[in-house]
């Protein structure tokens, strides 16, 4: 299972590294796309088609929500591999989208992990502090 928070810096040449511990759970080529609330995905190539068939449900029909959540994530996909120090070079539109710029945060979420500027997820983060209880009670009354 893919846990925990890590740090690393983006270098002057888009260059990332990837956690050891991420790296060691995801294996060494991995896709990163797009994801929601201005934050970046990244999954194994194996765990791809299972993510998009998590986030896409398991319609037969194409529908238009489905073919735009396509397109944003889909569309915006890299393939990678991490070269011999754990790095990857992270294409200028993820960067631009995702806001990154020096302090990148890697976030394990089971099954994905997302990248986020640190700036911004210590926004997010001070948001979801603050409404955990609402949240809660959101995810709480869909199960039901």
């Amino acid at each position: 299972m893919i846990l925990g928070t890590y740090t690393s810096n983006l270098t002057s040449g888009k260059r990332v590294a990837i956690p050891a511990k991420f790296r060691a759970e995801i294996g060494e080529k991995l896709v990163i796309a797009r994801w929601y609330e201005k934050c970046l995905v990244m999954v194994s190539e194996t765990a791809w088609g299972e993510l998009l068939q998590k986030i896409t449900g398991k319609s037969e029909f194409v529908t238009a929500p489905v073919r735009d959540t396509d397109r944003f994530i889909m569309g915006s996909a890299y393939e990678f591999s991490v070269d011999a120090q754990g790095r990857v070079v992270l294409p200028e539109a993820l960067m631009k989208y995702a806001g990154l710029t020096s302090a990148v945060l890697f976030i394990g979420l089971g099954d994905r992990v997302e990248i986020w500027d640190k700036n911004e997820w210590e926004k997010r983060e001070a948001y979801i502090s603050e409404h955990a209880g609402e949240l809660m009670e959101k995810v709480a009354n869909e199960q039901r």
